[in-house]
């Protein structure tokens, strides 16, 4: 399916269309709502409510732009109110609630995460196999070689490739940031 007809199909409230957007865009929102709150049970409730205000307000959608920060403005708003939230219910009751992150006060910081959280995501499997072991386990490169079961000079290659590719995909935001 082609992305203007999709976007269409979104806008007029098509439940298949909120779904394949979902499927596409759930772990980049995942990723600026945890970027935010620091915690992984109210980033996946943020997704949730992102999706589904952005289903809500479908229909107001323009189908010739970019999903991608509509959905990134209404999650980061998303994640501000359940920051908000969980910290009156944590100044109620100090030792019933987790700390909390400190919000990014930064819509840069926030757009910089969605960016790479992008830019990982558009990686080879291989390469992004390679880049979540290291970056996102913590693993070392004979860890992940064992974890993955290749030689550990594949392992520095595809991820000397894969931030070769992560570099140029992500220049744009050294430039906005600089």
């Amino acid at each position: 399916m082609r992305d203007g007809a999709l976007l269409r199909r979104f806008r007029s409230g098509d439940p298949d269309a909120v779904r394949v957007l979902y499927e596409r865009f759930e772990r980049p929102v995942f990723a600026v709502a945890f970027r935010a709150l620091g915690s992984r049970a109210l980033a996946e409730e943020a997704v949730q409510q992102t999706f589904l205000q952005a289903w809500r307000a479908s229909d107001r959608f323009d189908p010739a732009r970019d999903p991608a920060p509509w959905l990134y403005a209404i999650a980061r708003r998303v994640a501000v109110d359940l920051y908000r939230r969980e910290r009156r219910h944590k100044a109620s009751d100090l030792d019933a609630q987790p700390e909390m992150a400190a919000l990014p006060t930064s819509f840069e910081g926030m757009w910089e995460a969605w960016q790479v959280r992008l830019a990982v995501e558009g990686l080879p499997t291989e390469e992004f196999e390679i880049v979540r072991c290291t970056h996102f386990l913590g693993l070392t490169h004979a860890e992940t070689a064992d974890r993955l079961d290749i030689p550990v000079g594949t392992v520095k290659s595809r991820s000397f490739r894969a931030h070769q590719r992560l570099a140029e995909a992500l220049a744009h935001v050294r430039e906005v940031t600089a």
